[in-house]
């Protein structure tokens, strides 16, 4: 999938190119209608063409919040609560017109890990084991996923776009949201692989999610956990594989 800025009389859109069969524009179609519909902040859609996989999309131009903070340190705690008001809003909202985020799609993405990272550190990893563990560690959480919220399973510092000010923030790679735990875009954006932040800031945020949504305490901060762990395991498997498969060795120093 690529992206090209598009200009023309001193205005600008964002052209998607993600051409079939390996990309598949209408996940990120229907999920952008369904987001935008509901009040969420996305790229407004000026045209597409599933056929040849292109969109064009409103273009939120360059400051993104990652790079935004590292010249604005000092605005840190008013921009990620912003960030994290915003899946309070989301989170309110019923479930959207996506799967759920089944047993077996956690554990696709957690056996990332032993397929792609372990064999190039050379580690003997009892699958058998590292499995079951998986699955009894998610089999305590999914009951506590339903109904659900919408996850956007990006949702960190390089996906998020500052739109003007601090508080108006727009959402970008979200075309693979499922219908899952409310903790899962939370522990990504506050335990983002991309992007530090400090265990205080950590533990103000998610203690602000708390206090706006009225989750349990402890037993949403046990999730929290396991599925910052999950993830975590998810992102240094797709890592390596994007050096390895892919290419792109500039994801190993992350």
């Amino acid at each position: 999938r690529r992206y090209f800025r598009v200009k023309r009389f001193g205005s600008s859109a964002m052209l998607m190119d993600a051409p079939p069969p390996q990309e598949d524009v209408t996940t990120f179609l229907r999920a952008a209608r369904w987001l935008e519909a509901n009040g969420m902040r996305v790229p407004e859609i000026y045209g597409d063409d599933e056929q040849r996989g292109l969109v064009l999309l409103e273009d939120f131009g360059k400051s993104r919040m990652r790079e935004y903070l590292d010249q604005w340190p000092d605005d840190e705690v008013e921009v990620y609560r912003a960030a994290v008001n915003a899946l309070v809003r989301l989170h309110r909202l019923p479930t959207g017109p996506f799967l759920d985020y089944s047993m077996s799609e956690y554990m696709r993405e957690a056996m990332l890990f032993i397929e792609w990272y372990c064999p190039v550190r050379g580690l003997d990893v009892d699958v058998a084991g590292y499995r079951a563990a998986w699955e009894s560690v998610i089999g305590d959480l999914l009951p506590r996923q339903r109904p659900g919220v919408v996850v956007l399973r990006d949702y960190h510092a390089e996906n998020i776009m500052l739109l003007g000010t601090l508080q108006k923030q727009g959402l970008l790679d979200f075309q693979d949201a499922l219908n899952g735990h409310p903790a899962y875009d939370l522990v990504s954006l506050l335990q983002d692989a991309r992007r530090d932040i400090s265990q205080e800031l950590e533990a103000v945020m998610f203690d602000h999610y708390r206090e706006e949504t009225g989750v349990d305490g402890d037993t949403f901060l046990a999730d929290y956990a396991r599925l910052g762990a999950q993830r975590n395991a998810k992102i240094v498997g797709i890592f390596v594989r994007l050096w390895k498969r892919d290419g792109k060795p500039r994801y190993l120093p992350l």
